[in-house]
């Protein structure tokens, strides 16, 4: 059987290196059949298991991630650059929210009765089958089981495309499920090209569609959903604002901004990415975030005393260069780096941009790297019109010493999660998406469980 496109491979690259660590085949139009057939025999078959039962799998799911999480580790930081710490920080989390799920889930798929007029009636939430997973490169295996874990709880299986960059996690991964006892088929991966995910998103057997990645991307994953009348979850790009005000704890502001912009190397969506200050405190601010920004250390990615490692992709060091030059044409000030790092690998230096406007492109476009930019806002009520002025509206951080204040401006900003006195995270407690061009749908959270459920109606008559 020929392969879905001319294309043959996915490659997985060091960006430490440039050096090709790895080489996938891409699956042929027969290897997708086989494999969506198994999600759906899964489906099928196991539709009906109790939800307490599934979740007991869960534990399990958490010991596997553990017991190879230095494996795991390492291929992130092979395959994506991501530091290692950070790495094995990710593999623990992942284990956490299976934990989490085990023991807070089943609850959240509970029948809810209501009281109707001769009668009694209840939402029993039931899944819809196999989804299909696209998901990005940047947090290559939390990424994937934030949204994995739940759906799966729910009853559904999960059949992941994910980056061609991290293949080899997306098995590793696959080794995990396997190893905890998941029968054959509730999780798939899938190793295809643009063309295979069409014919996946077209295939009756998909039942829904969840992507993280590019705008562009979305537009195109969401079309073909629509088209084919299938629900879909987009976790798109983001320009997050990260407000601080006059009052705010200059320390603890500045803390939260370095960590919140140039952790995993700057490429995170929901990130500082506009750090919007208020004109009495901009000036001492940008000298604290100056010289914090100074102390990073950036280089080999295996180190654990690395905190900046390389960029995971070279044509997106390309792109985000470009777009602080073409901010530095418009007039922002150059306050540290700006520039690529020479050599094999793909490292940009950590830069910090000031005198950013409204009119420049690094306050208009997502900058996915380690970039930061700062603007300067008059008061409280213009940082707000700043921070809404974006076409992205995933999160936002908000530091101030009045909660009063805090309160008021959180109402007004508009995004799928707003963090006061903290920078954004993603935490299986609570709901995670955005809002414009950033996406729509939610994840982890009870909203997670029940984002790909039929929420059916049982309405028995008493008459």
């Amino acid at each position: 059987m020929n392969a879905i496109t001319h294309q043959t491979h996915a490659l997985s690259i060091n960006p430490a290196t440039g050096e090709t660590v790895a080489s996938y085949p891409y699956q042929s139009a027969a290897q997708l059949d086989a494999a969506l057939t198994r999600a759906s025999s899964a489906f099928r078959s196991g539709r009906n298991t109790p939800v307490a039962q599934r979740a007991e799998l869960l534990p399990a799911l958490a010991s596997a991630l553990r017991e190879q999480a230095e494996t795991m580790a390492q291929m992130i930081t092979l395959e994506m650059g991501k530091p290692i710490a950070q790495a094995r920080g990710e593999i623990e989390k992942c284990a956490l929210l299976a934990e989490w799920y085990a023991a807070h889930g089943p609850a959240m798929l509970t029948p809810e009765p209501t009281l109707v007029d001769n009668g009694h009636a209840q939402i029993e939430y039931r899944p819809l089958g196999p989804i299909l997973a696209v998901m990005p490169w940047n947090f290559p295996v939390w990424q994937v089981l934030r949204g994995a874990v739940p759906t799966m709880l729910s009853g559904n299986t999960y059949v992941l495309k994910h980056a061609p960059n991290v293949m080899g996690s997306a098995y590793l991964m696959k080794q995990a499920f396997d190893k905890a006892g998941f029968a054959e088929g509730l999780f798939e991966v899938i190793n295809v090209t643009a063309d295979g995910v069409s014919q996946a998103i077209a295939d009756p057997r998909i039942a829904a569609v969840t992507l993280t990645g590019s705008v562009r991307a979305g537009i195109a994953i969401g079309s073909q959903a629509g088209a084919a009348l299938k629900k879909c979850v987009l976790e798109l790009g983001g320009s997050d604002p990260f407000i601080v005000l006059n009052d705010a704890d200059l320390d603890a502001a500045v803390q939260a901004a370095v960590i919140g912009r140039f952790q995993n190397s700057g490429q995170v969506c929901a990130a500082a990415k506009r750090l919007i200050i208020e004109q009495g405190v901009v000036e001492a601010f940008t000298a604290k975030f100056l010289d914090a920004s100074r102390q990073l250390v950036m280089g080999d990615p295996t180190s654990s005393d690395t905190y900046i490692g390389p960029m995971a992709r070279f044509d997106l060091r390309d792109e985000l260069h470009g777009q602080v030059r073409a901010t530095l044409d418009e007039g922002a000030t150059l306050l540290l780096g700006g520039h690529p790092i020479e050599g094999a690998g793909n490292y940009y230096a950590p830069t910090v941009l000031a005198n950013v406007t409204d009119q420049m492109t690094s306050f208009k476009q997502e900058l996915f790297g380690p970039v930061a930019s700062i603007i300067t806002a008059r008061d409280a009520e213009h940082a707000v019109a700043l921070a809404n002025d974006s076409e992205f509206g995933l999160t936002a951080s908000l530091f101030t010493a009045d909660p009063q204040k805090a309160r008021r401006i959180a109402n007004q900003l508009e995004t799928g999660g707003i963090f006061i006195n903290a920078y954004s995270v993603s935490d299986p407690r609570v709901a995670f998406g955005g809002v414009k061009k950033s996406g729509f749908g939610r994840e982890l959270s009870h909203f997670g469980v029940r984002e790909f459920c039929n929420a059916q109606t049982v309405w028995v008559d008493r008459t």
